[in-house]
């Protein structure tokens, strides 16, 4: 087929003007997504100027760190964590040397801190009760404090002043107190380690601590009585006569103690063969251990189980997994730069709770207040020798504490006794503790506060509150309430088998309850400030 010439011209002038009309369109393309993008980022840079930087960054966080690999992580790094810190004295050192390897810095409670600046810090007392806190360089009085509070006492059984026991046809016994309600029938048959602390005589003649225990080796069983022997067998039992820990087994006597061993101040008070022992599993002179703090605990190891182990069974889980959350979760705040310049964050971990927390390492021993009071009386924070009393009084009206302890999943196999709609599962977060009898300390105003710090942080919220027809636990709650006048709100993680000698949470639970309290560090304060005269 031909073309004419007149045509070809024709058809090239089409062609250019199709050409023509193409890049222009592209052009305008191009303008009008130039244009979208630079709106885009106008309202992006205006939104970002309005949201407070520890927001942004906590929402970044959600949305990069919280997978499954960091429940993972956090399910075997507490499994461990138990395994390894049988006795509160270890659980109080394992704290101090994680957060001083994290840049804190450690302050003795004996000596001044006058010279105060804003930084990262830890105190003890006791070895048996710790503070940690985050203060900013910013930070003044009407600002509050953030606090996550909860108690590393565990149900335990401790040796006593003096505890030796006859023996009984070759059978050594060892004499001990049952701690908070244990010596019960759950502590029969388990095999049971020894450990705590010892007070030990230096080279310098200065008393100072060391950390001993038989961890993996059990050395005492409290043995049943076989349903054989009919109503002997039954109960109920006597804790002094009827469940006391067998240790050992000879027809012979021991190796007469030595002049050495007989200078020990604890020479007669206990079993020459258990000083021994504790002698050389510490590695010290038996002459130099002036007194010891020991205690009986589960040798068992902590494990991750169920089907897709989707639970860690564990001892002392009461209440040293809130307080590895809570500790936890402040350093993941810090390390995500989630804490203001004009904050104040604490994790206070305490003694005695089990007991009712009325000792000097205990809730009420006004560990808290006196950190914060010395803080405010610092030349850093007060260098206008403001009234500290009226300081104090500013700080405690803008403070929220958290309450942290555990709280009671849904037992399958006693759903009757749950009250409705108030039934905590596993894997799903942590549950507010709820009470109208003053056993709890939350209240409507720190119940809508948290619900909202959970919504910001995209947690999801459990409810636990007692039946009528049953008795209600009780916390550090109330009393730090009390003693501060600080709103405090009662929550933490649920677990199976309180009051057992081993317990069962969710395996997620624990990197969920992390999550949670820092989102509490993050948050609480920008939202509190939408509080008004409540």
């Amino acid at each position: 087929m031909s073309v004419s010439k007149n045509e070809s011209l024709d058809l090239n002038g089409f062609i250019d003007n199709l050409r023509s009309t193409l890049s222009r369109i592209e052009q305008l393309s191009e303008d009008l997504e130039k244009s979208k993008n630079d709106t885009l980022i106008v309202e992006d840079s205006e939104l970002e100027a309005e949201t407070p930087i520890s927001s942004r960054r906590s929402s970044e966080v959600i949305a990069n760190k919280y997978t499954n690999s960091f429940y993972e992580k956090y399910a075997d790094e507490y499994v461990s964590f138990t395994i390894n810190n049988p006795t509160i004295y270890h659980v109080v050192n394992y704290f101090v040397e994680k957060l001083t390897s994290k840049g804190y810095k450690f302050i003795n409670e004996k000596d001044s801190w006058e010279g105060l600046t804003a930084g990262k810090y830890v105190t003890i007392r006791n070895g048996s009760s710790l503070l940690a806190f985050v203060v900013g360089k910013n930070w003044d009085a009407s600002k509050g404090v953030g606090v996550i509070g909860s108690h590393i006492d565990s149900l335990t059984v401790i040796l006593k002043p003096n505890s030796t026991k006859n023996k009984v046809e070759g059978y050594e016994l060892l004499g001990v107190a049952p701690y908070a309600g244990t010596l019960e029938n759950v502590w029969w048959d388990r095999d049971l380690g020894v450990g705590g602390r010892l007070l030990v005589k230096d080279e310098s003649g200065k008393i100072v601590p060391k950390l001993v225990d038989s961890s993996p080796n059990p050395i005492a069983h409290i043995p049943t009585l076989a349903p054989h022997f009919g109503t002997p067998a039954q109960g109920p039992f006597n804790k002094e006569t009827q469940a006391v820990p067998v240790i050992g087994f000879s027809t012979e006597e021991p190796a007469p103690a030595t002049e050495e061993e007989k200078s020990s101040p604890l020479y007669g008070k206990h079993s020459i063969n258990l000083i021994r022992y504790i002698s050389k599993i510490s590695g010290v002179k038996a002459s130099d251990i002036v007194q010891w703090d020991l205690q009986l605990y589960d040798v068992h190891p902590a494990t991750k189980g169920g089907l897709n182990n989707e639970f860690i069974f564990a001892p002392r889980v009461d209440d040293r997994v809130c307080s590895f959350a809570a500790i936890y979760a402040l350093l993941e705040a810090d390390t995500d730069s989630l804490l203001e310049s004009d904050s104040f964050s604490i994790v206070g971990l305490f003694d005695n709770e089990e007991i009712g927390s009325a000792t000097r390492q205990g809730i009420k021993g006004g560990f808290i207040e006196s950190a914060v009071s010395r803080v405010l009386a610092s030349k850093y924070y007060n260098p206008k020798s403001l009234d500290v009393q009226e300081q104090i009084r500013l700080t405690y009206s803008n403070t929220i504490i958290l309450s942290a302890d555990v709280n009671h999943l849904l037992n399958p196999n006693f759903e009757s006794v749950y009250l409705e709609h108030h039934k905590p599962l596993p894997n799903k977060g942590v549950a507010i503790a709820l009470d109208p009898n003053g056993h709890m300390a939350t209240d409507s105003t720190g119940l809508a506060l948290v619900e909202e710090l959970a919504k910001i942080n995209k947690d999801e919220l459990q409810y636990f509150q007692i039946r009528n027809d049953s008795r209600s636990g009780g916390t550090i709650g109330p009393s730090i309430s009390l003693q501060t006048g600080a709103r405090t709100i009662d929550l933490g993680i649920p677990q199976l088998s309180m009051h057992s000698i081993r317990a069962t949470v969710g395996s997620k639970d624990i990197g969920l309850g992390i999550k949670f309290f820092t989102g509490f560090f993050a948050n609480w304060r920008k939202s509190y400030d939408n509080y008004k005269d409540l």
